[in-house]
């Protein structure tokens, strides 16, 4: 018998970030950011009830890994979603 349960491939995963006094990510789990590649927000869903407030970052870290992680700025929690 199959299992119903679904799994999310490449989801969101909670990372810890050290950021500037702007806010701009300087580390992402303790691999230093040598570049910021882009910087984009997502304010939507506010008609919905479970609106989405996130200030997103793709930035290369030491050794040339290439990772979007974002802020919730709702909860102050951060996600990395590819590393």
């Amino acid at each position: 018998m199959r299992s119903s349960a679904t799994r999310t491939i490449g989801g969101p995963r909670k990372t810890s970030v050290r950021c500037d006094p702007g806010g701009t990510p300087v580390a992402v789990s303790g691999r230093r950011v040598e570049c910021v590649r882009d910087e984009w927000r997502v304010d939507e869903g506010w008609w919905s009830g479970r609106p989405v407030h996130r200030r997103y970052f793709e930035v290369v870290l030491a050794g040339g890994a290439d990772v979007v992680v974002f802020a919730d700025r709702r909860s102050g929690e951060w996600w990395a979603q590819r590393a």
